[in-house]
């Protein structure tokens, strides 16, 4: 041992003193999780697992460079080590997720995360992982375990927030390879789910994308809420893609929706300081009339809190209503209407009812409770 080596910036947590199913001693029969904690945390935290076709862990690209890239936007991370084939059914994989899910439950507190804005993210077979944590049954949750394992921390919730599967396998059988251990997650898909953004490219080799647009078809079918990308460019095992674009070779093209996605659902928004949503409702009238065809968006000061965006027409009057869960969180905004068509509904003739679309910006605070009526005039809008 080198006594000169340098101290790890991270440690590791040991799943289970003992391991369930345990088949011996060694890192492949000691699941683990390492903590990789965000230094301007904002609360929310995502276990990452890589991928490796439930034989190897790709724990470079996959794990531990996610788990960095995380920490960049406040989030903490933890990279998971589950236990894999051929000693190891996918199931007992599953058992090493629901239970990375309740031990950062356990230590939520200690580490300043919000135990409810706790998501999953995974590649490949650590997307299918992702998946069977997520969606299996609470009775097929705690089957691996005896009695005499279970402890406080079974006691916790083992479904994350939210799930983000990479080229993730969703189904073996459709799939044709390895049916027995990738198990069906489409068909566990239940109104109950939690939100999924999934991201696939369309040359990936190993995986194909179809196995994507079958997680979202049962997603949409349930009313799950749901993002899908699938992009053009790009095998399997690209992990954040980075240099995939001209500009900003340093960022991550799906990751950076992701990051929007995350934002717009309220998974960075950290309550206790900067407050919950509220409903808002007002009405937007140009020169005294409604809108045409536009879109009103309230780009918040804060840049973890979420935005908000409704449509606006003129056979709603120019009126509009966001519920609670889809509207701002009070303070500091910049209130942005895009107006795209001066007639709603569109006729018949084809013919342009503007010469470009116009933008037109404001800044306000959003108070809870007040409602939002803006009166604006044609000349002051810029074209676009």
């Amino acid at each position: 041992m080198n006594s000169d080596a340098p101290e790890s910036p991270y440690t590791t947590l040991s799943l289970w003193e003992h391991p369930p199913g345990a088949m011996g001693d060694g890192p492949e029969h000691c699941p683990e999780l390492t903590i990789h904690l965000a230094n301007n945390a904002n609360g929310c935290g995502v276990i990452v697992c890589p991928g490796g076709g439930y034989r190897t862990l790709a724990s470079d690209h996959e794990g531990l460079q996610v788990a960095q890239w995380l920490n960049g936007f406040g989030i903490h991370a933890f990279v998971l080590r589950y236990r894999l084939g051929p000693h190891y059914h996918s199931t007992i994989s599953r058992q090493d997720g629901q239970r990375a899910v309740r031990m950062v439950r356990y230590h939520a507190s200690a580490w300043g995360l919000d135990s409810e804005r706790l998501g999953m993210l995974g590649f490949s077979a650590g997307g299918h992982l992702v998946l069977a944590t997520a969606l299996a049954d609470d009775q097929i949750a705690i089957e691996p375990c005896q009695s005499e394992t279970l402890d406080l921390i079974d006691a916790l919730d083992c479904r994350p927030n939210f799930l983000v599967p990479v080229y993730a396998v969703t189904n073996g059988e459709k799939r044709g390879r390895k049916a027995n251990e990738y198990l069906p997650m489409d068909t566990l898909v239940t109104a109950a789910s939690p939100p999924t953004f999934i991201v696939h490219n369309h040359q990936d080799s190993i995986v194909p994308a179809s196995q994507a647009t079958l997680l979202y078809d049962a997603l949409l079918l349930a009313k799950v809420s749901a993002e899908l990308h699938i992009f053009n460019f790009g095998d399997h095992g690209l992990g954040l893609n980075r240099g995939s674009q001209m500009s900003g070779v340093s960022s991550s093209n799906w990751g950076d929706l992701l990051i929007a996605w995350m934002s717009r659902h309220g998974f960075l928004l950290d309550q206790p300081r900067q407050g919950k949503r509220c409903a808002l409702q007002g009405q937007v009238l140009l020169d005294g009339e409604p809108v045409g065809l536009g879109w009103l968006t309230l780009i918040p000061e804060h840049p973890n809190a979420p935005l908000a965006r409704v449509r606006l027409d003129a056979a709603g009057g120019g009126r509009f209503h966001l519920v609670e869960s889809e509207g701002p969180v009070p303070g500091p905004h910049r209130v942005v209407l895009h107006m795209v068509s001066d007639i709603y509904p569109p006729d018949a003739s084809g013919s342009y009812s503007m010469n470009r679309a116009l933008v037109f910006e404001q800044s306000l605070k959003v108070v809870s409770g007040e409602t939002l009526n803006w009166h604006l005039k044609h000349s002051d809008g810029e074209a676009l």
